[in-house]
């Protein structure tokens, strides 16, 4: 089951509140939070739509740029073992 919206280059992540009957998203990825609400899925994905392209327009009248920025690097724990490992087979296989 996929629990997202895609729009231009845009996801949200979406929920379902079964006391309210309502499905309900947040776009990922950008500086601020958006979040969006529909009855049906046809409802929900207009909202979603109409709530990135209000977001675009208000970063574009405050000159702002809309997109969280990303660094390009991560960093990620493991056990010592699987980072000695990791360690032998990329020497064993290291392009020289």
């Amino acid at each position: 089951m996929i629990n997202s919206l895609k729009y231009k280059d845009y996801t949200a992540t979406i929920s379902y509140n079964a006391n309210d009957e309502v499905f309900f998203g947040q776009v990922s990825g950008i500086k601020d939070l958006i979040s969006f609400e529909g009855t049906s899925v046809s409802e929900l994905k207009q909202a979603f739509e109409e709530a990135i392209e209000d977001y675009l327009q208000t970063c574009l009248s405050l000159n702002k740029t809309p997109d969280k920025v990303y660094k390009g690097v991560f960093n990620v724990r493991v056990p010592p073992s699987l980072h000695k490992k990791i360690a032998s087979y990329s020497v064993q296989y290291a392009i020289t």
